[in-house]
């Protein structure tokens, strides 16, 4: 059931694991670890879905951040909590809407689908995205729903992180296969919506099909996801600087 599939999802990872005192973890390498989850709608939030306290997910929130892209563009992001729901695999997910901006045109476009566990966790069920050029679809990779072609949904947030572990947030072979490692449950961040938050959780994050490339996420508890900055790979930031 869901219990124990939380735990070998979670901590079969944790023996590759490595860190230096001092500096930061090193995100450990879960390319061969073998992934199954069997999901179970019973195991799953169906009415009221608020996810927890760093993935809220009530619905007719927006929360806005803004930065600079790898190439020195100003980039915007909008993510709306739609009141919309879409079952996957049996499961009541709720809709989430991403929109990004880069020097004010519309460049992506992204339908997200998250479902909230009986025990607080927040599973990533997939998404539908769409890269905009003109106004235009020019690219739908990285789409991919559970359940469809050998699809597994992941976990995006953990109802009691723990530093150090590493999940997988997302799993399509070939197309999605994001992962994460929690590095620290006491991050300090600054950004200009809220000023200055403590207790943060700093997640790392890097997909398997782009190797090199690793952001750093920060969540305020109560609040969720406020700051984005790549760390390797990239110079790409995001802060959040409105909720509304």
């Amino acid at each position: 059931m869901k219990k124990t599939l939380t735990t070998i999802s979670i901590f079969a990872g944790a023996v590759l694991l490595s860190s230096c005192s001092g500096e930061d973890p090193v995100p450990a390498n879960p390319a061969n670890m073998p992934y199954e989850v069997a999901i179970d709608p019973a195991d799953f939030v169906s009415t009221n879905i608020t996810g927890n306290d760093l993935f809220p997910l009530v619905s007719g929130i927006t929360m806005i951040y803004e930065g600079v892209s790898d190439e020195g563009e100003p980039v915007r992001v909008e993510v709306e909590r739609t009141g919309d729901t879409k079952t996957i695999m049996g499961v009541t997910c709720v809709v989430v809407r991403d929109k990004e901006y880069v020097n004010d045109e519309l460049v992506e476009d992204t339908y997200d689908w998250y479902a909230q566990d009986n025990e607080g966790n927040v599973w990533y069920f997939g998404e539908d995205t769409k890269e905009m050029e003109d106004g235009t679809v020019v690219s739908t990779e990285g789409s991919w729903e559970a359940g469809v072609e050998g699809a597994l949904p992941g976990i995006i947030m953990l109802e009691h992180p723990l530093t150090g572990i590493w999940y997988r947030q997302e799993y399509f072979k070939g197309e999605a296969e994001d992962v994460a490692q929690i590095l620290s449950l006491s991050a300090t961040v600054t950004v200009p919506f809220g000023g200055t938050y403590n207790n943060c959780v700093e997640i790392a994050e890097w997909n398997l099909l782009e190797p090199g490339v690793i952001e750093h996420k920060f969540y305020a508890p109560g609040v969720g996801l406020i700051r984005v900055e790549a760390v390797q790979g990239g110079s790409e930031y995001e802060d959040l600087v409105e909720i509304n």
